[in-house]
């Protein structure tokens, strides 16, 4: 979430914490409808044009943060319709993970053209004598575009000299690489989830707080609650994204106060990917494949499988390190349940991957743990802990920033082959992974380890996280250099058995 969309911030913090308060102290579901009035008090709107609208909105962010569908204005009935369902202590999913908050979308414009009031009304007229369709004319206060004639080339734009011609469009359709973002018959964004990798970069790019993804700190907490051994396992990127002032451990121990048994590094099970991406690359590039791509950042996974199906096969067979991490924790404690904890949304449907879903059960994000903490009253910064984490290695700990699993990978490389020349190309931004993969498919990317990410700046820019990137990339630093293990290899938490053979 974008650090400075302070009161979209605020207003999904609210609503994570409302939830995780109504299932820590097991209230009834059936009185959700009150907690908008809690959320929202009073007769003056603070975020919309009136108060009601602001409760109907905040009414469809409880339902998404229980696991429920939002729903239209046309669909009538009690905000706490099919709780049942979702009244549990087992993860719910009902496609689709992200969903447009339609009583909250503004219908933005997918594109327009528009004369501001910086137009001087020039002699020279360029921006009307190049305009295709003569969709321009000039009246008395300034040039003026005819929207039905314009068809938005931007050329008038190009040429006013004095920058009076701007070009805007929806931004969460402008942010969306895979160009998922329509509109229905009212102009609101609508999202074609057959197009849908789950990135969440709509999500951030919302300035209205339209766009949200389903939860599942619902049934995360009533199973903690009903006495299941809970493990947590939190992604790299964890690193700086509850206070300056809060160190790593103090945010394990803050996850152990919520009820969790333990707390392991996903860099942990990064580690282990190095080991197996760095196996596989050197066993099949070129000889077999092409080229390889990593296979850490799901969304970009589903890009490929969606897109170019002809090239998915070049995609590392190796887990992620959330896959690697969780069949640590199970194979230790059989029947514990395991929930990750990371920046990411797509992560909640690789999660319901077959080969997957009996490892991993929950999935929730940082901005969705900060709500666990506030509901809890949980400040990790005034929590006094000892000692240090020592699960992953100082390149697994560098997964979190965008660059770091090929680093990672190629370091390893360079382990088993010093004299392999290995280059590589990092991709950020799902509309850059796109682009280069179809570079990749017309065989320009050959004999390259290809690391794509869906959110700029790598998992460290994912949606589910608190802080800037920049603050995040400088803690992630200093952790991965108190790392006792420089490489994968040496790290002693890895079983022999787990490593590739």
């Amino acid at each position: 979430m974008r650090e400075f969309y302070n009161d979209i911030i605020n207003i999904r913090r609210m609503v994570f914490a409302a939830i995780a308060r109504i299932a820590y102290e097991d209230e009834d579901l059936k009185k959700l409808g009150d907690e908008t009035y809690r959320l929202i008090p009073g007769e003056k709107a603070h975020y919309r044009e009136n108060v009601f609208r602001e409760r109907a909105v905040i009414g469809e962010r409880l339902r998404l943060a229980l696991g429920l569908d939002a729903r239209t204005a046309a669909e009538t009935g009690p905000i706490s319709e099919g709780i049942e369902n979702v009244d549990v202590d087992t993860r719910v999913y009902t496609p689709p993970l992200v969903s447009v908050i339609k009583i909250a979308c503004e219908a933005c414009a997918e594109k327009t053209v528009f004369v501001t009031n910086n137009c001087r009304k020039c002699l020279a007229h360029p921006c009307k004598n190049v305009c295709p369709k003569n969709a321009i004319t000039i009246e008395k206060s300034g040039a003026v575009i005819d929207q039905a004639k314009c068809i938005k080339c931007g050329r008038c734009k190009t040429e006013c000299p004095y920058h009076a011609i701007v070009e805007y469009g929806r931004p969460c359709a402008a942010s969306c690489g895979v160009n998922a973002i329509k509109s229905d018959y009212l102009g609101r964004a609508e999202i074609d989830d057959s197009k849908c990798v789950a990135c969440g970069n709509c999500i951030q790019e919302c300035p209205f707080g339209a766009i949200s993804d389903k939860s599942e700190i619902f049934q995360l907490i009533k199973a903690i609650t009903s006495g299941k051994e809970v493990y947590a396992i939190i992604a790299p990127s964890f690193v700086g994204q509850f206070g300056a002032l809060t160190t790593p451990e103090q945010v394990f121990d803050g996850i152990r106060e919520l009820g969790i048994k333990d707390v392991v590094e996903v860099g942990l099970g990064a580690d282990l990917t190095t080991l197996n991406e760095a196996k596989e690359f050197v066993e099949t590039v070129p000889e077999k494949d092409p080229f390889m791509g990593t296979s850490c950042c799901y969304s970009w996974k589903l890009m490929v499988e969606k897109n170019f199906p002809e090239i998915n096969d070049y995609i590392s067979e190796s887990s992620t390190p959330m896959v690697y991490t969780s069949h640590h924790i199970k194979k230790n404690h059989p029947d514990s349940k395991v929930v990750f904890i990371g920046p990411c949304i797509s992560k909640k449907l690789e999660a319901l991957q077959d080969h997957v879903k009996d490892y991993v059960d929950f999935v929730i994000t940082f901005e969705e743990l900060m709500g666990m903490f506030v509901a809890k009253e949980i400040e990790p910064a005034e929590i006094e802990v000892d000692g240090k984490i020592k699960d992953a290695s100082v390149t697994g700990r560098g997964y979190a920033v965008g660059g770091g699993v090929a680093q990672a990978v190629k370091e390893r490389i360079h382990e088993i082959n010093p004299d392999m020349d290995v280059k590589v190309e990092c991709i950020e931004g799902l509309a850059e992974c796109v682009k280069i993969m179809r570079l990749a498919k017309l065989g320009m990317k050959n004999g390259l380890l290809l690391e794509g990410m869906a959110c700029k700046n790598g998992c460290i820019g994912g949606p589910g996280t608190v802080v800037s990137a920049a603050r995040a990339r400088k803690s992630v630093a200093t952790f991965s250099k108190e790392s006792p293990y420089k490489s994968p290899a040496d790290n002693d938490n890895i079983n022999p058995e787990d490593m590739p053979k």
